[in-house]
């Protein structure tokens, strides 16, 4: 044995099973199911740690999402923890910003249901449930936005998954409301819900109501589309189905039309199938600044929200989203930009003194906003987007985007007389300026 040095303290070598039970869940909090079905493999004592509920899995749960949902509340606290940690883990994809697919809004069927899906949908976390809500401009003539809760999604106390939505927002729902939805006690609510299934792959959402639907005793696993296992055969066709047609010109219609030929046959629907996409980068960055979901007034002085994206080399494209659905000079412009640092010339300070800002009444353009750190000329390539139309004059495309001091920016094209000033729609996954619905 080596020879120790006066004073010198002996540091006992520990093992895990050392360590106080409480730290040893801490520790393996941090591990996936997977990583805890070997870990569980390597001796008698761990596969009884690792197979406790109450402690391991519990402690998983609280460790990942204790701080943005009450987790013994969910399935009225009867259903397991391990059971609720492959749903959450499920679940917390959706959470953020989703937008209505291009395809579901400028190829609305003449007969869809009239209970239109909204263009824009907010996921967060509820006490025990996931909230979707239908994020719109207000019509009060500011940068309001109105928040409308329409669907809920969640666990009953069989473990079930139960989805539900309120087509047009019009009912309040509080916590205790959802959980007599939950435990199947539906009659006080009357007629208003609609009970749906809820596909999720990736950056994909489809929301298609239940049709053949009896009572909540019917939800089972298969409303759970993409878990780690295999669906049931029947949903996984379709659905698979469903993402290849989106592949094949004409395929997607084709295939709307069949299922809806089917629901039809099964009964009157609430709500029409509708396809969302998620929006991953809603939030600007250092090197993205104008990346985001926006909102400004446009010339018909209302407000819309806008959404801004970057592919790999730089090039900008702009989308207006809201639910008027109303399309942005009838497509979605790309700009080709290059930029230019402060001082200016006095040419572009003449383009930019000469415009007029579109703003709501009464609201003054403040100081910060009118020192323009940097301008971004836009070359708006419409025979990128509108094949045949290459013949435009080289003028009308151009444009101008303003960033200003406070992080926000304006834009304009030259044939117009006015800029487009935007601000944040949320600031790190929280909504600004938002009110409930009436």
């Amino acid at each position: 044995m080596a020879n120790l040095d006066a004073g010198e303290t002996i540091i006992p070598v520990l093992s895990f099973s050392d360590f106080p039970e409480d730290v040893q869940l801490c520790i393996l909090s941090f591990l996936t199911p997977s990583e805890i079905s070997s870990f569980a493999c390597t001796s008698k004592q761990f596969l009884s740690v690792c197979r406790s509920d109450s402690k391991l899995w519990f402690s998983m749960c609280d460790r990942r999402w204790g701080s943005k949902t009450q987790i013994k509340k969910w399935g009225s606290g009867m259903i397991s923890f391990k059971h609720l940690y492959k749903t959450l883990h499920e679940y917390e994809n959706l959470i953020g910003f989703w937008r209505l697919s291009s395809s579901e809004s400028q190829a609305r069927s003449p007969n869809a249901i009239p209970n239109q899906p909204p263009a824009l949908v907010f996921f967060e976390w509820g006490s025990s449930f996931i909230t979707g809500s239908r994020v719109s401009p207000s019509d009060t003539a500011s940068y309001n936005v109105v928040k409308a809760p329409f669907l809920w999604m969640g666990i009953s106390p069989k473990g079930e998954i139960v989805n539900f939505l309120e087509p047009n927002s019009q009912l309040k729902l509080d916590s205790s409301s959802i959980a007599l939805v939950q435990n199947d006690l539906i009659s006080s609510l009357g007629n208003e819900l609609v009970f749906v299934d809820v596909f999720h792959k990736e950056d994909h959402i489809v929301i298609e109501e239940r049709v053949s639907f009896g009572n909540l005793n019917v939800l089972n696993e298969e409303t759970r589309v993409f878990e780690s296992g295999s669906p049931p055969d029947r949903i996984t066709s379709e659905l698979y189905q469903y993402f290849a047609n989106r592949t094949s010109p004409g395929g997607e219609r084709a295939w709307r039309r069949q299922r809806r030929r089917e629901r039809e046959r099964r009964g009157n629907k609430k709500w029409d199938s509708a396809d969302f996409v998620k929006i991953v980068d809603c939030s600007p960055t250092t090197l993205r600044p104008l990346q985001g979901l926006w909102k400004g007034f446009c010339e018909d002085a209302n407000l819309d929200f806008f959404l801004m994206t970057y592919n790999d080399i730089g090039v900008i494209t702009c989308r207006r989203i809201g639910d008027s659905c109303k399309p942005f000079f009838s497509y979605a412009p790309v700009f080709w930009t290059s930029n230019t640092e402060s001082p200016f010339s006095s040419e572009e300070e003449y383009i930019y003194d000469t415009r007029e800002h579109l703003l709501p009444p009464g609201h003054l353009l403040c100081s910060e906003k009118e020192a323009v750190s940097r301008i971004l000329y836009i070359d708006s390539s419409y025979d990128l987007v509108i094949p045949g139309l290459s013949t435009v004059n080289p003028h009308q495309a151009e444009g101008r985007i303003w960033q200003y001091g406070d992080g926000t920016f304006g834009f304009g094209f030259l044939r117009d007389n006015h800029i487009i000033d935007l601000r944040h729609i949320a600031v790190d996954g929280c909504l600004l300026d938002a009110t409930e619905s009436l």
